[in-house]
């Protein structure tokens, strides 16, 4: 065969490889978009008591700008949806299961809003990077405490009420909150 030919199939090859492997990471909450259950690619448990599981969190980078005592931040902090550890049980989901595991990584975007702008308002004086940590360890613990309640008041989707409830309420934070 032909050398180019060996070399473009092969680059062909290397760049169908290089798009699935993207396909899978990790990718950020975007306004409008929303999930399906093709993001959702882990196994399912085969304890079948939890319909789906939607993992999310928060991510950030920084640099730092400015004389010792008054820094200043360039940074980016994103919420992700986790396709390889997201999963769910089709005989159990239905459109209000997937809107509820959507706001559930709603939520991460509320919180990763909520860091932006303290990281936009502080001054940093001492050392940055144990503050930003401290940051975002407590914004990560009110993050849990927050998708717990979630949970809990909406009983993992089951209870329609809470979820309808829910759902406005989150729409509404989105709606409020700078991105």
């Amino acid at each position: 065969m032909d050398p180019l030919k060996i070399l473009l199939r092969s680059l062909l090859l290397f760049a169908l490889a290089l798009q699935a492997q993207q396909e899978d990471v990790a990718f950020g909450w975007e306004s409008g978009e929303q999930l399906t259950w093709e993001d959702f690619k882990a196994a399912p448990p085969t304890d079948k008591t939890i319909a789906a599981t939607t993992a999310s969190g928060l991510s950030y980078s920084f640099k730092t700008r400015g004389g010792p005592g008054e820094y200043r931040l360039d940074y980016e902090v994103i919420a992700y949806f986790y396709p390889e550890k997201s999963w769910y049980h089709p005989e159990l989901c239905d459109a209000m299961v997937l809107k509820h595991e959507q706001l559930h990584f709603d939520i991460s975007e509320i919180f990763a809003r909520k860091m932006r702008k303290i990281l936009s308002e502080r001054t940093f004086k001492g050392n940055v990077r144990a503050e930003i940590r401290s940051i975002f360890s407590e914004i990560n613990k009110e993050l849990s405490a927050y998708q717990d309640r979630y949970d809990l008041e909406t009983d993992f989707s089951r209870n329609r009420e809470g979820q309808l409830r829910w759902n406005k309420k989150i729409a509404e934070k989105l709606e409020r909150t700078s991105q």
